[in-house]
């Protein structure tokens, strides 16, 4: 199913994709019993906040499990033990920095922190892999840093993540990742996907 959204992310637009939630949710076969659904952005989970979009989703929709990037990023890092990490994320500065204070309110060290300040949607499923891929290896080869978080659904990141934790030698972890690690354990699945994330029992 698809969230509408605003063209230019803000936090006022983001706040916005709440009242779509349950009109969205409700498109999903209600007959049919889902063990997990997931609402897939970063920064909307974090304006409207996890509990809420597990509330929206989970009435207007038959499933045992409801998570999110930002839920499903904390855990991974915590299965990954990682604490201090570099930030990375394509948005301005007041989408950015409630994401970041969620990872610090959750027990995470932001040790550094970077974006594209790009305020435009579709611009930002343009930026490209390459130029992610400098910014992470940039960032993520301070001492001070033991993982590197790529923030936004909208961001390309699956074609990296291999290569940059290889040259790295740390954990690269990005929202989709994330997101599809946390699903597939929901559901009583074995992970399956890129990344150090996947090859890390429990």
């Amino acid at each position: 199913s698809r969230v509408p959204s605003g063209k230019e992310v803000t936090p006022d637009t983001l706040a916005a994709m709440a009242g779509a939630l349950p009109q969205a949710a409700q498109l999903l076969p209600r007959a049919a019993c889902f063990d997990a659904i997931a609402y897939c952005c970063t920064s909307g989970a974090t304006v409207i906040g996890p509990a809420r979009v597990a509330q929206l989703v989970g009435a207007a929709a038959n499933t045992a499990h409801v998570t999110d990037p930002l839920t499903a990023t904390i855990a991974a890092l915590s299965h990954m033990q990682a604490t201090r990490l570099a930030y990375i994320s394509p948005y301005i500065d007041s989408v950015t920095a409630p994401m970041r204070a969620a990872l610090t309110a959750a027990g995470f060290t932001i040790s550094v922190h970077a974006s594209f300040a790009e305020p435009d949607d579709a611009t930002v499923a343009r930026i490209m892999p390459l130029s992610t891929q400098k910014a992470v290896q940039s960032l993520g080869a301070r001492e001070d840093v033991d993982a590197v978080f790529l923030s936004c659904t909208n961001l390309q990141t699956f074609s990296i993540l291999d290569q940059v934790e290889t040259t790295l030698g740390k954990p690269v972890i990005s929202s989709n990742q994330a997101l599809l690690w946390h699903l597939q354990r929901l559901a009583g699945l074995a992970p399956r996907g890129p990344g150090r994330l996947f090859k890390i029992s429990a």
